[in-house]
């Protein structure tokens, strides 16, 4: 899958790089028709300094999107798959509801 990672007004890291696309890459194993995806990650301006972290993928016929804030951007990367993942599982579902006309 191509995955493009965007940092907002960070400075790109390669070992979260890697961690991402690893991440991200075992979505595929749920369904194999993902054609790509976008990542973006960037810092609130408060005190906390939350994470925020924001994953969307391309299918054919739609996309799904996920966003989630957390400590790290190691977390918020877990908590997007996984959210990710119950889309998929949902998508799948749908699709297998309504088969298409030959």
């Amino acid at each position: 899958m191509k995955l493009n990672i965007n940092y907002v007004d960070l400075d790109q890291d390669k070992r979260l790089n890697e961690f991402i696309q690893k991440k991200v890459d075992k979505l595929e194993t749920f369904y194999d028709r993902i054609v790509s995806g976008d990542v973006y990650l960037k810092k609130t301006n408060t005190a906390e300094e939350t994470c925020i972290t924001e994953l969307k993928i391309f299918v054919p016929g739609s996309s799904l999107f996920t966003n989630k804030e957390a400590k790290s951007f190691e977390e918020g990367i877990d908590a997007c798959v996984e959210a990710m993942r119950r889309q998929i599982r949902k998508l799948k579902e749908k699709q297998a509801a309504h088969p298409q006309q030959p």
